[in-house]
């Protein structure tokens, strides 16, 4: 029970220190974390190779090759701004291919989410609209127009798994 309370303890003086931009992006990405992991662990593992066959559908990822797509852009954008490694996976959106099963590519997606987490921490009212370098070939941008511009992103690819989703039977979680 004392740990607990001390965990609480700690969770309140950490939220109290928070910036308010830290603040609102947490809760942003918090909002797309709940969307994307629903829909990752309502999809049945034998479905995430699943690729619509009727209509335009002509080249598009699986669901699974969607989710780690997502992830790839989210861990771009967050090492970006923390200034640690970004990976060929991340750089050329499309994750790691040896992210196969299920249980590898909802782990990857919760690790982007992590990074986005920690990329946003770093967020202040100081560096929030500071010039950075764009990481998609861009001009320079901001660290909160990258972490938007990801989870728009990601939003984005929400709403066509959504759809693979509803393909295969399953309302998604948001809808229920």
């Amino acid at each position: 029970m004392i740990a607990i309370l001390k965990l609480m303890l700690l969770c309140l003086v950490l939220a109290w220190n928070a910036s308010p931009a830290a603040t609102a992006l947490d809760a942003l990405i918090s909002n797309t974390e709940e969307l994307l992991m629903g829909t990752a662990d309502q999809m049945p593992a034998d479905k995430y190779d699943f690729v619509p066959t009727g209509g335009e559908f002509r080249g598009v990822r699986s669901f699974g090759k969607q989710l780690k797509h997502a992830a790839a852009v989210q861990y771009f954008v967050a090492n970006s701004i923390l200034g640690e490694p970004v990976t060929a996976e991340m750089a050329d959106e499309r994750g790691p291919d040896a992210a196969r099963s299920k249980a590898d590519v909802v782990a990857y997606l919760e690790g982007s989410f992590k990074a986005l987490h920690r990329a946003a921490a770093t967020v202040d009212e100081g560096n929030a609209f500071s010039p950075v370098k764009g990481v998609f070939g861009s001009a320079p941008a901001t660290r909160a127009g990258l972490i938007a511009g990801a989870l728009a992103h990601s939003s984005n690819h929400y709403g066509q798994i959504v759809e693979y989703l509803r393909m295969n039977g399953i309302a998604p979680p948001a809808s229920r």
